[in-house]
């Protein structure tokens, strides 16, 4: 039951990733978080006001090397529901929500390493990755997948920092859900995992909290 996220992969890939001149951009207002909230899968999630929203492509439905019916139809259900930037040159980080009420099934516990090996392992299309690392850790009664890794964009000639990705997804009750960032320096890592969200109503400090995932970037 591995779905590709194609639509976010395609979003990473396409915005300035490459040590480009820094465009101007204006002040954030502190009172404007960038932040979304998914009635439809049930979280909601919130970054600190230096990230700009960005909008997301309106096509979703993708191509994906499965032939089963609901393989398909998952990778049509897949929304991208956030996309935020910050910085020059960009981290980003992008949420996709699966709605169970679009899929047509529920997704198991055991689905969810696959859920988010399909999103990690969809960055390949578009980057050099290496050092993958993956753990496992709970935000109250919600069994959180995340993955940590380093790459450069392929087909550039980037001469940069690796850029560090981490991808973190949750099965909430009414849809699956994974947030990714290609963070570009630290601080952009930390405003990832320490930005707060909502599962089900329960509230949390931190998407990752201190600790919940030990390794670092190199």
């Amino acid at each position: 039951m591995r779905i590709a996220l194609a639509a976010s992969v395609f979003l990473l890939g396409s915005l300035p990733l490459v040590g480009q001149t820094p465009a101007a951009t204006p002040a954030p207002s502190a009172a404007q978080p960038a932040q979304v909230e998914n009635n439809d899968v049930g979280f909601s999630y919130s970054l600190p006001s230096d990230w700009e929203n960005i909008a997301s492509p309106n096509a979703r439905t993708v191509a994906v090397p499965y032939p089963e019916l609901m393989i398909k139809k998952g990778d049509a259900c897949v929304e991208v529901v956030f996309t935020a930037k910050r910085g020059a040159p960009a981290s980003v980080v992008v949420v996709t929500a699966l709605p169970f009420a679009c899929y047509g099934q529920t997704m198991k516990p055991g689905d969810l390493a696959n859920w988010g090996i399909g999103a990690a392992e969809g960055l390949k299309q578009t980057f050099e990755v290496t050092d993958p690392v993956q753990g496992n850790y709970m935000l109250g009664s919600h069994a959180i997948w995340i993955e940590r890794s380093r790459g450069t964009p392929k087909g550039h000639a980037y001469s940069g920092d690796a850029f560090t990705f981490e991808t973190a997804c949750t099965l909430l009750t009414k849809g699956a859900v994974c947030w990714m960032t290609m963070a570009a320096d630290w601080h952009s890592l930390r405003a990832f995992e320490r930005a707060p969200v909502t599962l089900d109503g329960e509230s949390f400090a931190a998407l990752v909290p201190r600790n919940s995932f030990v390794p670092g970037p190199k």
